[in-house]
């Protein structure tokens, strides 16, 4: 994956299936009920919450064409019969084919790049991870979530940042740094947006969408990452004061 290609992947979202159910629907809706963490273990209507899941990312490119939206239903259905409860998806699209967000600030409901904006409105951008410190980039990254947190949905007419629906946010689909490979850059970053998500929706968990690789908080351990570094610092990151639980992307 490149990191032309990365530097666009912002929010992620983990829908749990339960409301698949009818009876289980109602249920979350009416009492409000969200996943929770105690200790190291998932919680959900005061019991321990254990589940499988599975990673389609293509769910709202697909949704966007309403000849193919077909697809999602039945990916649903098949995953719920199959006993998985948890879908990880994109909630972001950043200019190109079938964009959720067309230009800054300007949605594609059906659906419903930033560097090259910044670029594209006169912005003096040194290389794409200025995406981790430049004001300009990180207040699109912002508008983003404020859009994405605060959209009713269609059918329930409930703001996401209030539906139990979604188990969690994701904050960025592998995050990769060359300017700092330190870790403590793309760190920067995670703690400002851990923040603000949090800030909007305090109600759902956070994640971040790191892969694992190790940084200078735990130098001996770099041994163990695949022949090279990507600028993040795994441990670190997760040490932030939001309240945020561990995921790795595996690829």
């Amino acid at each position: 994956m490149s990191l032309s290609h990365r530097a666009g992947y912002v929010v992620g979202v983990l829908i749990t299936l339960l409301a698949l159910s009818h009876d289980c629907q109602a249920r979350v809706h009416s009492h409000g009920r969200f996943v929770r963490i105690k200790g190291t273990r998932f919680v959900l209507h005061r019991s321990y919450f254990v589940f499988n899941g599975f990673n389609s990312y293509w769910m709202m490119h697909v949704a966007a064409d309403t000849s193919e939206r077909y697809k999602v239903s039945k990916t649903f259905r098949e995953a719920a019969a199959a006993g998985l409860s948890v879908c990880r998806t994109w909630a972001f699209s950043d200019g190109g084919d079938r964009a959720l967000q067309i230009s800054p600030g300007v949605y594609d409901e059906r659906v419903f790049q930033y560097v090259e904006w910044a670029r594209n409105a006169g912005v003096n951008v040194n290389g794409e991870d200025d995406f981790y410190t430049n004001p300009t980039m990180k207040g699109y990254y912002k508008n983003h979530v404020k859009k994405v947190t605060a959209r009713l949905n269609t059918v329930t007419k409930i703001a996401y940042k209030d539906d139990p629906t979604i188990m969690a946010w994701e904050l960025m689909n592998e995050p990769r740094c060359q300017a700092d490979y330190s870790g403590r850059m793309v760190n920067g970053w995670v703690q400002e947006m851990a923040s603000f998500v949090k800030s909007l929706d305090s109600k759902h968990l956070l994640e971040i969408g790191m892969e694992g690789f190790y940084g200078d908080s735990m130098p001996e351990k770099k041994v163990n990452n695949p022949g090279y570094q990507v600028g993040t610092d795994f441990i670190t990151n997760n040490l932030i004061k939001e309240r945020l639980y561990h995921h790795t992307c595996i690829s």
